[in-house]
């Protein structure tokens, strides 16, 4: 199999990067895993994508800080590839990242994975359905129940009215935004700078004025879902609870919060349930949840981190599992008697 990994960049990766993790399983299996910069897509005629691209030599590495050294080392295999010959591209680079810097990458890696999928390579997630979901309205589109009461605009008054409808305590962020960045909470004590704190969230755009969960002081669960369900093997599932550093809002492990061993309850469950479907429907291969107490805080689509502190803490190889998820979706697709949409077998 050959499979396309879609990051920001190459230098920017780390060690402990799920995207470290899921390409080194799949080497370790035998496969081909294609690093592509979101940055070095082109298109030619005829429908013809390609990419600067680049992978490993070897494929028994066991540490991730080997792999990646090796991968921007002198004896990767590196190469214009035909993007269109991939059996798997999987979109990881995070559009959040480009707002500012890049704002002509956000969508790039949405925009030439819908090419490749209509040649026929398997996109996950599926590029249409990261489209709906590029920004934090995506949440709004799951049941009331399981979401925080929310206000999204840039008027002034109208994002105070909703705090102070909150009892005077709310988070605000940006839309467009990822890693815990301009995320702050604002108390009734706050009222006399709250005004400063819009115009700050306001140079990103849009703000979302979110409901504030008590719960949050003990973090939050960050879960693992493939295919709409939860990621587990063996009763061990890919989830860990995320604790905020001293006095932080955020429970981001870019934002200094450490990760800690978690389990499905009850309130999860019934969550997944609710969400499932829609995951499913949009083509949603792997996501991450962020729950606080029984409601959902983030969907992340693009690149949810935290796996390897999941592995670590179950002895569980869910990365591996991913990858040989991957093989039986394109060993199916082989066998199957009609064709699939790249949707469907996504999620399959």
């Amino acid at each position: 199999m050959k499979i396309g990994f879609v990051v920001n960049d190459i230098e920017t990766e780390q060690p402990g990067y799920t995207t470290t993790y899921l390409a080194m399983a799949a080497t370790r299996l035998g496969h081909q895993a294609w690093y592509i910069r979101v940055s070095d897509f082109c298109y030619g005629p005829g429908e013809h994508i390609h990419a600067e691209a680049r992978r490993v030599g070897k494929s028994n590495h066991r540490i991730s800080q080997a792999y990646l050294h090796d991968l921007r080392g002198e004896q990767a295999i590196s190469g214009f590839l035909d993007v269109c010959e991939l059996d798997v591209l999987m979109l990881r680079n995070d559009p959040a990242e480009d707002v500012v810097s890049r704002p002509w990458a956000r969508l790039a890696g949405i925009n030439f994975g819908r090419f490749a999928a209509r040649r026929g390579v398997l996109v996950v997630n599926d590029p249409d359905g990261l489209a709906r979901a590029v920004n934090k309205l995506y949440l709004q589109e799951f049941p009331a129940e399981v979401r925080p009461r929310a206000f999204i605009g840039r008027d002034r008054q109208k994002l105070r009215a909703f705090c102070e409808e909150m009892g005077g305590t709310a988070v605000l962020k940006p839309l467009f935004g990822s890693g815990g960045r301009n995320v702050f909470l604002v108390r009734p004590e706050d009222a006399p700078n709250v005004n400063q704190i819009i115009e700050a969230v306001s140079r990103d755009g849009f703000i979302v004025a979110q409901e504030y969960l008590p719960e949050v002081v003990h973090g939050d669960t960050r879960v693992f879902l493939l295919n709409g369900q939860p990621l587990c093997h063996e009763g061990r599932c890919a989830c860990i609870r995320r604790m905020r550093s001293n006095g932080d809002i955020r429970s981001n492990m870019t934002a200094g919060a450490t990760a800690a061993p978690a389990s499905l309850n009850d309130d999860i469950r019934h969550l997944v349930e609710r969400v499932g479907p829609k995951l499913v429907r949009d083509g949603m291969f792997l996501v991450g949840l962020d729950i606080v107490g029984s409601k959902l805080m983030e969907i992340n689509v693009f690149s949810p981190g935290g796996l390897e502190s999941a592995e670590a803490f179950t002895g569980a190889r869910f990365s591996r599992m991913i990858i040989q998820d991957l093989e039986r979706k394109l060993d199916y697709r082989l066998d199957a008697s009609r064709r699939f949409s790249n949707p469907e077998l996504a999620t399959f």
